[in-house]
Order: C-alpha cells, then sequence, then structure tokens
C-alpha cells in the first residue's frame, strides 16, 4: 500500500469515525432530552448514566482509531526505509550488471569500488550461473540478474509480512 493510499485510508477511517459518532451523540442527545422532560428524577438518573456511559465509549473509540491512524504511519515509515534499502541493492547490483556487460576494466576505480559495496550482497550468487563471456572482454553476469530476482522477492515478501502485521484488525 503506497503512502498516498494510507493517508486516503485514514482520512475515510477519520470522516467515517466523525459520522457516525456524530450521528450516535445527536441521537442519544435527542433522547435524553425528550426522556428528560417526561421522566422523574430515578430515571434522570439512569438517563445521565447511561449518556456518560455512551460518551465514554466514544472517547475510547476516538483514541483507537488515533493510535491506529499512529500505528499505519510508522509501518509506513518503515516500508519507505525498506524500500529505499531494496532500491540501492538493485541500482548497485544493475551497475555492477552493466560494468560487467560492457566490458570494463577491472582496474577501474569505480569498478573497484562497486565490487567491493556489492561483494557482501553478491557473495551469495557469485558463480552459482555461468558468465558467458566474449574475447573482447565484454560478459553477461547470470548470477548479478540472479542476485536481483532473488532480492526482489525477498523485498516483496518483507513489505508484505509488513503490510500484515500493520494491517488494521478490525474495520468501523
Amino acid at each position: 500500500m503506497t503512502d498516498e493510499k494510507i493517508a486516503v485510508d485514514e482520512a475515510r477511517r477519520l470522516h467515517q469515525h466523525g459520522v457516525v459518532t456524530g450521528e450516535l451523540e445527536n441521537s442519544v442527545h435527542a433522547e435524553i432530552r425528550t426522556s428528560a422532560r417526561s421522566v422523574g428524577d430515578a430515571d434522570a438518573a439512569k438517563i445521565d448514566a447511561l449518556a456518560h456511559r455512551l460518551r465514554g465509549k466514544a472517547i475510547d473509540n476516538v483514541a483507537e482509531t488515533d493510535s491506529e491512524i499512529e500505528r499505519q504511519r510508522r509501518y509506513a515509515r518503515i516500508r519507505q526505509f525498506v524500500d529505499y534499502l531494496f532500491y540501492l541493492i538493485y541500482g548497485l547490483l544493475g551497475l555492477r550488471f552493466l560494468l560487467t556487460l560492457v566490458g570494463a576494466r577491472q582496474s577501474a576505480g569505480l569498478v573497484r569500488l562497486v565490487d567491493g559495496i556489492t561483494a557482501p550482497i553478491f557473495a551469495p550468487f557469485k558463480g552459482v550461473l555461468p558468465t558467458p563471456a566474449t574475447d573482447q572482454g565484454f560478459a553477461f553476469s547470470s548470477s548479478a540478474l540472479l542476485a536481483i530476482l532473488v532480492y526482489v522477492l525477498i523485498h516483496a515478501s518483507i513489505k508484505g509480512l509488513l503490510r500484515i502485521i500493520g494491517r488494521r484488525s478490525t474495520e468501523l
């Protein structure tokens, strides 16, 4: 779920919550006013107790909705960080793949830098698949493409898990 969708969902929930709470409050107040005109002191005390209990429930409901929205914001921020981290991995592995594809010299500073940075995240995939090469030094690193694919799957799994954990347990 993107941040815009979360914001729209939060706004919808707040609006729906406000409408339901407002209708309930108006209904209870009207009923209390009507009943208060025609009842004695004992019934008036019962009505006051009911109104107090309903007001407490409405306040608890608003607090619960606010905490739910705050939780959704926290998980959205975590998802943004996870996205950034994986996009960085994709970019670095893609750059490694392109440098290998165009036959960049291994002694070049950029190639050494990219290889050094990507070494820990590429290590499990190194040599898994063949890397066909030409006599001119151009090579197709299928292992780098496999690494990108595996990281895409891991990324999707983590985002799905965060969506499940951060998902609202009840609907309004």
